[in-house]
Parts: C-alpha cells; structure tokens; sequence
C-alpha cells in the first residue's frame, strides 16, 4: 500500500495529497504522471506528479473532484493507502537549456504548471508566470507559483483578484515586451488553444500538457490517441507534452466529451454514496 502523509484542501474542489512513494520520488521529473487505482474495484486514473521530495522518498499530487474516483479520493485521509500507484509514466518536460520562459496555468492546470515553473526557476531560469482562475475563491498555489517565479501574475475572469481578464491578455503584454525562448502553457483545453494561436503570432515554441481518456498509460489500448502535425500520437507514451502549435484542437476537445453522460451519471451516484460530500 501506498500511504497518504499530507492532504490539503486547496479550494472547495480540489485536494493536494503527499504519498509514500520512494520509487517514484527518486526518478519522477516534470511533465510526467502517474497512475493509480484505490483499492480493488477501483477505476484506474492518471494524475500529474505536482511535486516530488527525493529525499522523503514522497510524490505530491493535486485533483479536482470530478469523476467517480476523484470524489472517492477526496475522502481518504492520511494514513489511508492506495493500493496501486504506478510511475513516473509519459515523457518529461524537455526544459533543460532554457534561460527565459513564460509559464501560462489555467485553472487547475496550475497544479501542472507549477513543477515545470519550479524546475525552471531553480535551474537558473528567469521564469514568468501566469495563472488565470474565474475568480478569487479557486485560486490555488499562489505562494508556492510566487516563490518559484521571476514575476507572477495572478488574472481572474471576474476581476475579483489581480488582473480583471484573461491569461492571454496578460501574455500579449508579456510578448510585446519580453523575449522569451518557450512558453508552456497548460489548463483548459480551449486556453490553451487561445495561448497558442496567440504565441504563433509572435513566432514562439509553445508546449501544452494533454490530458485525453487514458486508460493503461502504456500506450497499449490506444484511448489516449490525439492527432499532432497530421499525426497520430499517444499522449501516455510520446507526451503529455506536444508541440501547442502542432496540435488539432478541435479533435481533442471532441474525445474529451465522448463519456460525459456516464461521468455525470456516476458523480451522482458518488454523491449519494458520500452523503454529498463529493
């Protein structure tokens, strides 16, 4: 079993949780992920390694409850196990060599923006973050985002904190002042869209993080599929990063949507299951 060390509620939906894990911690890098499973009859699901401590031998990772084994994981607490948590899987982040980058994190996306951010910043990098929430109440990470930063910048849709509008709003200030070397941008598939088709106007490599159906994360069955340059690709094992300007969006956000039905069918039953606690 892996045991549960730290749980942190972050904002009303989403929970941060630090594992036991000695094997992962000692090999895991940004940009790669797990898979878990809970107990038996338990789903498997992939989650992005957050944040890693070698030295405990922990892995932290960070979830919004939204599916049936998100909500389930919610109500465990330290000194609960999982029973299968499997990694580092997927391709690191390829980050090495950067000097100057802009950071762009949506929403819970944030959660997986932050270890590429930290692995810049302490590799020497002057790092530009932006993170962008639809209001004050969700916003997540912002000490540890500010403390492995050059400068961040914190927008919300209904300008109830930092800037009033967009990450891209802030990003086309960023460009038309700054030169950087990559962006990276990772959230909602439709902002990361947006970041894209704005840094190809200024000519700058963007990488985005996917996250499409996934099953085994081996690349064996085939869910995780996505079309970049004309190509097919699995995002478990060529990503979860890709070429942002490569990428077919449209395709993308159309698999994403395949299970909706059954995904609101069972947070309903794991609502009735949890007393509504999910």
């Amino acid at each position: 079993m892996y045991t549960i060390v730290e749980k942190r509620q972050l904002n009303e939906t989403v929970t941060l949780m630090t594992i036991h894990a000695p094997l992962i911690a000692a090999k895991a890098l940004p940009g790669q992920f797990i898979i878990l499973r809970i107990d038996e009859e338990g789903e498997r699901i992939p989650l992005t390694v957050a944040d890693y401590d070698r030295k405990a031998g922990e892995v932290t990772i960070i979830f919004q409850h939204v599916g049936r084994t998100t909500k389930l994981l919610a109500t465990l607490e330290v000194g609960d196990g999982l029973l299968d948590f499997v990694g580092p899987l997927g391709r690191a982040s390829e980050l090495d060599g950067i000097q100057k980058a802009v950071v762009i994190g949506g929403g819970v996306g944030c959660a997986i923006a932050y270890p590429q951010a930290k692995y810049l910043h302490e590799a020497g990098a002057h790092v530009d973050v932006i993170a962008g929430f639809r209001s004050r109440d969700i916003v997540i990470l912002e000490e540890e985002m500010r403390a492995h930063a050059s400068s961040l910048t914190i927008a919300t849709d209904d300008g109830s904190y930092g800037r009033h509008g967009f990450v891209t709003d802030v990003l086309r200030e960023k460009l038309q002042e700054e030169n950087y070397e990559l962006a990276v941008a990772i959230g909602p598939v439709p902002m990361m869209r947006a970041v894209c088709n704005l840094t190809k106007e200024f000519g700058l490599r963007t990488v985005v993080s996917l996250n499409p159906i996934m099953i085994d994360g081996t690349g064996m069955c085939g869910g995780c599929r996505v079309t970049v340059g004309g190509q097919m690709k699995f995002a478990c094992v060529d990503g979860p990063d890709f070429d942002g300007h490569q990428v077919d969006f449209d395709e993308l956000m159309k698999r994403n949507s395949f299970y909706r039905e059954q995904e609101a069918h069972d947070a309903q039953h794991i609502c009735r299951l949890t007393g509504g606690r999910g």
